[in-house]
């Protein structure tokens, strides 16, 4: 599948004397810089009906042209799966994801991902990048989920998300009881020697999560969560990182800890729930045609909704 575009712009006087792939990232804002570059280097791209490269300087008036088609990013197969539409128009959609379902094919999920299903409910995303991903959750993390569904709106959802306007708050059961909210601003990296891990080091990226208390309970804590910065696993990591890892987690959660004196309702819940208790509960974004704030949020799933209540149970019993 593909998708012709053809596009002109003149380059203003004010612009004179930039380079080429500065001038077009501004005349044509619905494309990435790495794109244009792509399109100038193969002569998709002209200035006045010429090739040229992407560093030469412009000197203003010429015209800019875009003759060119773009390609399906990869051969991925559009799969007939059930999506939780939340939200959707012509430029974004909103997905509520379920637990167990892996955003992106990697190796080991080739298909039968959330990517899978966007290309069989909307083909034509089969030209956006990652189908119009711009973020994920982890495989076994529930809750929302934005994509593009044109290249304007992928450029302006990557913006909002690098300069961290974007507003994602999540809600998660921690083991062991906070006494108050706070902030964890520790840099997330590649784990040094478990590679499939993520960790708190030196050399990673700086992440930044803010917490706050919602119910405490004899031996666990039901908090909300906002993020700064968007690191693999960064929730789950730095909640482990203070001490307080999120329930049921696999990777980063340790061995399972049972209360003392826990009712047997809480011991059976807590051997069967075998996912991070982890929920992205809201999403808010500019609309990248209308310009409007919008924000979207979601209940909790059937199963977050039932441990908490056993975890309750079993306070109200002590």
């Amino acid at each position: 599948m593909s998708q012709q575009i053809q596009l002109s712009a003149q380059v203003s006087d004010q612009q004179a004397g930039q380079r080429l792939d500065q001038v077009a990232a501004e005349l044509f804002p619905d494309f990435s810089r790495s794109r244009l570059q792509t399109w100038i280097k193969s002569g998709e791209l002209t200035v006045d009906g010429k090739a040229c490269k992407p560093r030469e300087k412009v000197i203003g008036g010429e015209q800019l042209a875009i003759d060119a088609e773009l390609e399906a990013e990869q051969s991925w197969v559009a799969q007939p799966i059930d999506l939780d539409i939340v939200y959707e128009d012509d430029h974004l959609l909103v997905i509520n994801k379920p637990a167990g379902l892996v955003v992106h094919p990697a190796a080991g999920n080739r298909d039968s991902t959330l990517l899978n299903a966007l290309l069989h409910h909307s083909p034509e995303l089969a030209t956006i990048p990652r189908a119009g991903i711009v973020h994920r959750i982890d495989k076994d993390t529930t809750g929302l989920l934005v994509v593009a569904k044109t290249l304007k709106a992928h450029a302006s959802l990557v913006d909002q998300l690098q300069k961290k306007t974007a507003f994602r708050e999540y809600e998660a059961i921690v083991q062991g009881v906070m006494t108050g909210g706070g902030m964890v601003d520790e840099p997330i990296g590649r784990h040094p020697s478990q590679r499939t891990k993520q960790a708190v080091t030196h050399s990673g990226k700086p992440a930044v999560t803010h917490y706050r208390l919602i119910e405490r309970f004899r031996a666990h804590t039901h908090i909300r969560v906002q993020l700064e910065t968007g690191r693999t696993h960064q929730i789950r990591v730095h909640m482990a990182h203070i001490q307080y890892p999120l329930l049921g987690d696999p990777t980063y959660g340790g061995r399972l800890r049972l209360p003392k004196g826990a009712t047997p309702e809480l011991i059976e819940a807590l051997r069967l729930f075998k996912r991070q208790a982890l929920h992205a509960k809201k999403l808010g974004v500019e609309h990248p045609e209308t310009g409007e704030y919008c924000e979207w949020e979601v209940p909790l799933p059937e199963d977050f909704r039932s441990m908490i209540k056993v975890l309750r149970d079993d306070a109200a019993a002590d």
